[in-house]
C-alpha cells in the first residue's frame, strides 16, 4: 500500500531533552499505526511534528505528499487531531462544539450544522447533543473530542493516546469509533501506552523507545519475534519455585512468575508439552494446567526494550 505518512530521521530536543533521536516511520494509507511505548519515549513529540505543532531539528516528514515544515498549511489542510485530553468547551452543548468547530474551520454556516448533526448520530451522541459538555462524563468528551477532529473529513487523523483515564466500556467505545473511521477510508496514527489496545486495533505497530522506531510489524509479526510461551499453573502454589526451576532447566532462560500459581517462559525448538509434564513429576510438582500459546504484546514490548515491567 502507499505509504500516507513518511518520517525519516526525526529529531527534536528540549532544552538537554532529546524527545526525538532519528525517528523513521511508515504509515500505510487506510490503516490503523499504533506507536507504541512508554512515558517520555517520545510519541507526543513525534505527533507533534507530523501535525505540523513542532518543527523538527532535523530530519524530513511528510503527510499525504506534504513536507511538513515547507507545506504545514496543506498538510494540515488534510489531517485531524486530538490530543491526550478533550479539548471542548465544557458551557458550550455538544452540537453547539461541532458547530463551532465547524466554522473555525471554514465551513459555511449551513454545512456547519449539517456536519455537526451527522456526526453526533453517527457516533452516538444525538441524544446528548443539547446538553452543555460540563455535564459529559469522560468517555462522552473524548468521543465529542474525536468527532470534532473529523469535521473537516481529515484524510490522516493523529490520535494522541485517545483512551488514557477512560473506563473499559468508553474505550471500548473509542475503539469502534475508529474502526468505523477506518472502514471509511480514514488513516489513523494512533499513540497508546496500552498494549491491549494497539493489539485489538492496529494493522502495523511501530514501537518506540527513547526516541526511536526500535521495531515495527503487524502485531502478529512482532509476536512471532519472540515465540510461544510455555505456561504452567500449579495446584499447590509453594510448588512454584520448583515448577519455575524445571522451566529454566528446559528453556535455559529464567520464567516470569505471576498471580503466585503460575510461570511462564519462551518455548525453545524441539520441547514438547510432554516432556515438560515428565519433567514436572519427576520434580515432584502437581500442574493444574500445561499449555502452550501466543505471545502478548507485553512481552514482545519487554523483550525488545529490555524493560522488566509493562507499558501500563
Amino acid at each position: 500500500m502507499e505509504s500516507i505518512v513518511v518520517a525519516e530521521g526525526l529529531h527534536k530536543s528540549f532544552g538537554d531533552v532529546r524527545a526525538l533521536r532519528g525517528l523513521d516511520l511508515n504509515v500505510r494509507r487506510g490503516t490503523v499505526c499504533g506507536v507504541l511505548g512508554p512515558n517520555g519515549a517520545g510519541k507526543t513529540t513525534a505527533v507533534r511534528v507530523l501535525a505540523t505543532l513542532a518543527a523538527p531539528d532535523a530530519g524530513h516528514a511528510s503527510v499525504a505528499g506534504h513536507d511538513v515544515v515547507r507545506e504545514a498549511a496543506e498538510v494540515r489542510a488534510r489531517i485531524g487531531l486530538a490530543g491526550q485530553y478533550a479539548a471542548v468547551d465544557e458551557k458550550l452543548t455538544g452540537r453547539g462544539n461541532l458547530r463551532m468547530f465547524g466554522r473555525l474551520s471554514h465551513l459555511p454556516r449551513r454545512e456547519a450544522h449539517r456536519r455537526a448533526d451527522e456526526l453526533l448520530d453517527r457516533f452516538g451522541l444525538a441524544d446528548a447533543a443539547d446538553r452543555r459538555v460540563a455535564g459529559y462524563s469522560g468517555g462522552m468528551r473524548r468521543r465529542l473530542d474525536l468527532i470534532a477532529s473529523l469535521v473537516r473529513r481529515p484524510e490522516v487523523l493523529f490520535l494522541d493516546e485517545p483512551t488514557t483515564g477512560l473506563d473499559p466500556r468508553s474505550r471500548g467505545e473509542i475503539w469502534q469509533a475508529v474502526r468505523e473511521l477506518v472502514a471509511d477510508g480514514t488513516t489513523v496514527l494512533l499513540t497508546t501506552q496500552y498494549l491491549d489496545e494497539a493489539d485489538r486495533l492496529a494493522d502495523d505497530v511501530a514501537v518506540v523507545d527513547h526516541g526511536r522506531v526500535i521495531a515495527t510489524g503487524t502485531p502478529d509479526e512482532l509476536k512471532a519475534t519472540v515465540g510461544d510461551r510455555l505456561d504452567v499453573v500449579v495446584e499447590d502454589p509453594a510448588d512454584l519455585p520448583r515448577a519455575a526451576a524445571v522451566l529454566t532447566g528446559l528453556a535455559g532462560a529464567e520464567p516470569a512468575v505471576s498471580g503466585g500459581d503460575r510461570v511462564s517462559v519462551a518455548l525453545p525448538g524441539g520441547l514438547r508439552l510432554a516432556g515438560v509434564v515428565r519433567e514436572l513429576d519427576r520434580a515432584g510438582v502437581a500442574a493444574a494446567d500445561v499449555r502452550l500459546r501466543r505471545p502478548t504484546l507485553d512481552e514482545v514490548f519487554l523483550r525488545l526494550t529490555g524493560r522488566t515491567e509493562p507499558v501500563a
